[in-house]
């Protein structure tokens, strides 16, 4: 049975906003220079992360427009109503799984100086590995990729795929930001290789 908007719209997003203003964040900037002005970067977080995510991603870059990638299942349309009333503006799709209509709205997006948010291991795993599209497309522009290591001193933990964790209000959470700018690649195994690489050194930060 569907939610009904007023929960993914109003109560959603409130629940949100409440727990994550409780938690006691610290963050890590990343070695070098985080943005280049006027160009677009790519931030990304685990997808089990996401409830602090989103909203880092608010605190990180204020008065930026801010773009969500979000899937276009039935989870993903609950996200959306909830990251539309936050303030997002939203692409419905997955750039791993080839959507031409995806990939030229974030190329856009890029094009216009502004930050796309993603979870690069959605929206159905495998669990911590970087899908190729947005690798393939930070790339290709040379835009700067800001991956945000986040940790919940204490959390619910679901047994789901992506071990989705709830942190426990006023929870210490700490996040250390990593730049990262993908070389040039000229195949699709360099590509991969890449992607493996990235997805095990991240995983284990």
């Amino acid at each position: 049975m569907p939610l009904s908007p007023l929960i993914t719209q109003r109560i959603l997003p409130l629940v949100l906003k409440l727990l994550y203003n409780s938690l006691r964040i610290t963050v890590t900037p990343p070695q070098g220079e985080m943005r280049v002005h006027g160009k677009g970067a790519i931030f990304a977080f685990w997808h089990g992360k996401m409830v602090a995510g989103w909203l880092l991603s608010r605190r990180l870059f204020p008065g930026e427009k801010t773009t969500a990638v979000v899937s276009q299942s039935k989870d993903g349309r609950i996200l959306s109503d909830a990251l539309h009333k936050l303030g997002f503006t939203l692409i419905r799709g997955s750039s791993s799984k080839g959507s031409v209509e995806v990939v030229r709205n974030m190329q856009q997006t890029l094009d216009k100086g502004e930050i796309i948010v993603i979870t690069p291991d959605g929206p159905r795993g495998p669990i911590n590995q970087f899908k190729y599209g947005s690798l393939r497309l930070a790339a290709r522009n040379r835009s700067p990729l800001i991956f945000a290591q986040i940790n919940y001193a204490s959390s619910w933990k679901l047994k789901s795929w992506d071990r989705f964790e709830i942190p426990k209000p006023f929870t210490r959470t700490t996040v250390t930001l990593q730049l990262i700018e993908p070389p040039e690649f000229n195949s699709e195994e360099e590509l991969r290789s890449y992607s493996q690489q990235l997805s095990e050194h991240l995983s284990h930060a």
